[in-house]
């Protein structure tokens, strides 16, 4: 019974996940192609689908799956990009 209700949990904790957006506030962006890097490192996230970048805000837009990548992922990846960020409250 345990097994089967374990096996029940698992099956369904990909049901429970949901489509997240988050702004990201990425203030070294400096040029009209930064974005572009910013873009492709945020893409390269398992669990994202979809990112724009505004050079002009400063700004990185993102939608994940949030039971597959984390805020945290996010920053990360714009961090080993070399553009740190961080969640726009």
């Amino acid at each position: 019974m345990k097994l089967l209700l374990l096996l029940a949990a698992a099956l369904a904790a990909p049901a429970l996940a949901a489509p997240r957006t988050v702004a990201l506030d990425v203030p070294s962006m400096y040029c009209e192609t930064c974005p572009i890097t910013v873009k492709k490192a945020l893409s390269r996230v398992p669990g994202v689908s979809d990112v724009k970048v505004s050079f002009e805000k400063k700004e990185a837009v993102v939608t994940f799956d949030d039971a597959k990548a984390s805020v945290e992922a996010l920053t990360r990846a714009t961090a080993n990009a070399g553009f740190p960020s961080k969640p726009r409250p």
